[in-house]
């Protein structure tokens, strides 16, 4: 595997770290910016918010930049508004560096996959994708704990700071491991191509199935903390350790559906969450019991992120001749689902189903996203996937690395 998609999975590992360590950080912020954990809990919805706008904006803002430029520049804003947040006197400055790190994060994710994809051959891109997608899951198990330590003993305001200087050297490795430049034979792809790539209609029920898979991962995960020392009844000493236990679930799927979703793609899909589905329900129904609770932490990673790659990989080969704006695009569906499905989980324990009740909120996900991939199925033609050797990039695309030549 080249190096450039080892430093691109670095590169989403320090800013993933961002993108979740605040579930730990609101305590400390609502006291200190002198809000209710209520307000201080929206800056994730900020957060969420600003990585669907961003996404696809972002793709096409930097559609004619050479891929580095491009993610050199975004990890560069992506810094500056972590410093500003670190210095943040107050509740609304430290909002919008929010959603502004979130549009840059954004950015970044659709040009990473982007790079990855193309800097590989055919029968690596499911693998490339899925190390990429890794970095997430081990923001998960290292970064976010990391964070919550480093907060408890310093502040919150140490761990913006700790992600503003690992994500600096990480954009130090990006100038030194990804290619710079263009290659003068290959022209840069123009917006109206890319858009007329995205005109598919399988595409879009990729999304759709994209947003189902995820929102009933993070439905359940986002509670996942509460449900342990409130129905449960797990120490809270007790809950980091058990949220690692999922981050190494997840690990765990993304390593097998990185090997099984190029010419397996639909059935990883299917398999993965029929899983998740019956993990969930599982969960609800035995949400007292400890044991069964942790071993059904681990299922859930890894039914959650087994999906990972074959749903990160297979809008390529959808797609093709949008290599910028398919990835990104699907960014944004990943966060569809990060930002609704908490909210669907909330009101059901407003509504006083209690806190295992978002785990039948998952299920319920999980089979939205399985009837989705019956109908992907339906429209393919059968399970085998036609579309498991992406066809080669067309001329028009970016410049294609030593590695992919």
């Amino acid at each position: 595997m080249p190096l450039a998609v080892y430093v691109l999975a670095l590169g989403i590992f320090t800013q993933g770290t961002s993108e979740f360590m605040l579930s730990g950080l609101l305590p400390g912020i609502a006291a200190d910016l002198d809000v209710s954990i209520p307000d201080a809990g929206l800056l994730i919805s900020a957060f969420a918010i600003g990585m669907v706008v961003g996404a696809p904006l972002l793709a096409i803002a930097t559609l004619r930049w050479p891929r580095r430029t491009a993610l050199v520049a975004l990890q560069a804003v992506f810094v500056a508004g972590h410093v500003v947040g670190a210095l943040a006197p107050g509740y609304p400055v430290l909002f919008a560096t929010r959603v502004v790190s979130a549009l840059a994060y954004a950015g970044f994710w659709g040009v990473a996959v982007a790079t990855a994809v193309a800097a590989v051959p055919a029968a690596a891109k499911s693998r490339a994708v899925a190390l990429v997608a890794g970095g997430l899951t081990l923001a998960t198990i290292v970064g976010v704990p990391a964070g919550t330590v480093l907060s408890q003993f310093s502040g919150w305001r140490a761990a913006f700071w700790a992600v503003a200087a690992a994500t600096t050297v990480s954009l130090v490795c990006t100038l030194i491991a990804v290619p710079g430049g263009r290659d003068a034979a290959e022209p840069v792809r123009s917006v109206r191509a890319e858009l007329r790539g995205m005109a598919r209609p399988r595409l879009w029920l990729s999304y759709a199935i994209t947003a189902f898979a995820f929102g009933a991962v993070i439905v359940t995960f986002s509670y996942l903390a509460s449900l342990l020392t409130e129905v449960t009844g797990l120490a809270e000493g007790w809950v980091p350790a058990v949220l690692a236990l999922f981050g190494v679930g997840g690990m765990a799927g993304l390593l097998l559906g990185g090997r099984t979703a190029r010419e397996h793609a639909l059935a990883t899909l299917g398999w993965g969450l029929g899983g998740l589905a019956v993990a969930s329900a599982l969960l609800a129904v035995v949400a007292h019991a400890v044991v069964p609770v942790l071993v059904l932490v681990l299922l859930l990673g890894l039914a959650g992120y087994v999906t990972n790659p074959a749903l990160q990989s297979r809008v390529f080969t959808l797609a093709p001749d949008a290599p910028t704006l398919v990835g990104a695009t699907n960014t944004a569906a990943f966060n569809v689902g990060n930002t609704l499905a908490p909210m669907l989980g909330g009101l059901a324990i407003d509504a006083g189903y209690g806190y295992a009740s978002v785990a039948w909120v998952g299920a319920g996900l999980a089979a939205l996203g399985c009837a989705g991939v019956l109908w992907a199925a339906r429209l393919q033609g059968g399970w085998s996937d036609p579309d498991a050797a992406p066809a080669p990039r067309p001329a028009a695309t970016r410049r294609a690395t030593p590695a992919h030549r």
